[in-house]
């Protein structure tokens, strides 16, 4: 089932400038409802219309898990990506009419824990703020080291370090500070899991630290959407629909199927979930694989592809769809 199933028809209540880069909208129920409540990590699917460009965009919730009158969530802007955070930054105000998934949790807080040491990069930061809200409700035992830029673009600095000054380290990259990751993870204590977010490169420098250390599989947590890359143009025979479709230079697989109105499910649109994942019935050309949920050998088999966010180079692409 897709996240986007489950709809909501929402206002956006509010757009607050935090920096030069990014942006935080609410969302409040157009019906005057309550919002679903969700756990801390969870992400929202946006839709954006752009003439008649649909995008369908992950970010993730950032307000009070408990809080069900309004969700926010914060935009960092692209300037070279696709044009979903630009449309964002520069198109929706207060007062236009959205819709949003119902929130889907792939980065959830494993309560099992004794402690939970949150690592975040940039705009990474925002998953972690809902997390941090969900912990202090329950008394739970966090440590947030949070790299960013400079002063200027450290979205949430103040607020977090006025909210939990013991809790939170600030590095800041234009002044040489960096995360001694090794002595960090090598003195917690027993029962502390790892959660990180940021850009790819932490990511992997975090889980190979971790690894290396000894840390079990299980107590590191990571969450990494990443966007579709553009690309030349491809065709892709669609078997079950009896389609042929086109897929632009800057459209996703996944959304080029949803525009020849076939059903694919989806959760996250980022090539982290494996909810999209597609049988390959047949191809004449090259895979380009973008996503890290297929293991490597599937990845060379050609009978697999990640349509969020992979593409296809040759003749022949026929799905299972």
């Amino acid at each position: 089932m897709s996240a986007g199933t489950n709809k909501i028809a929402v206002t956006v209540s509010e757009v607050v400038e935090v920096n030069e880069l990014v942006k935080r909208f609410r969302f409040v129920r157009s019906d005057g409802g309550l919002l679903p409540t969700f756990s801390g990590g969870a992400h929202t699917v946006v839709e954006m219309h752009d003439g008649e460009i649909q995008r369908l965009n992950p970010y993730s919730l950032m307000s009070d898990p408990m809080d069900q009158t309004a969700y926010t969530i914060s935009v960092r802007r692209d300037d070279v990506g696709r044009g979903g955070s630009l449309f964002m930054h520069t198109q929706v105000k207060p007062g236009d009419q959205m819709v949003i998934s119902y929130p889907v949790n792939l980065f959830s807080l494993d309560l099992r824990a004794r402690k939970h040491l949150m690592i975040a990069g940039g705009i990474g930061i925002t998953p972690f703020l809902a997390q941090i809200k969900q912990l202090t409700a329950t008394n739970g035992r966090f440590e947030l080291h949070y790299a960013c830029r400079s002063p200027a673009l450290g979205s949430y600095v103040d607020e977090l370090c006025d909210h939990h000054p013991n809790n939170v380290h600030i590095y800041y990259d234009e002044q040489k500070q960096s995360i001694d990751l090794e002595h960090l993870l090598d003195g917690q204590p027993l029962g502390t899991h790892i959660y990180v977010c940021g850009p790819k490169g932490m990511i992997d420098w975090v889980r190979g630290k971790a690894e290396a250390l000894g840390w079990p599989r299980e107590a590191v947590h990571y969450e990494e959407f990443l966007a579709p890359q553009s690309g030349k143009p491809f065709e892709v025979k669609l078997a079950v629909s009896n389609k042929v479709i086109r897929v632009g230079e800057h459209q996703s697989l996944l959304e080029a199927i949803e525009a020849a109105g076939v059903d694919a499910p989806y959760l996250c649109r980022g090539g982290a979930c494996g909810q999209c994942e597609t049988d390959v019935i047949g191809y004449d050309g090259k895979f380009l694989h973008y996503d890290h949920w297929l293991e490597d050998d599937q990845k060379a088999s050609g009978k697999k592809i990640m349509p969020c966010v992979s593409r296809f180079e040759g003749k022949t692409l026929v799905l299972d769809r």
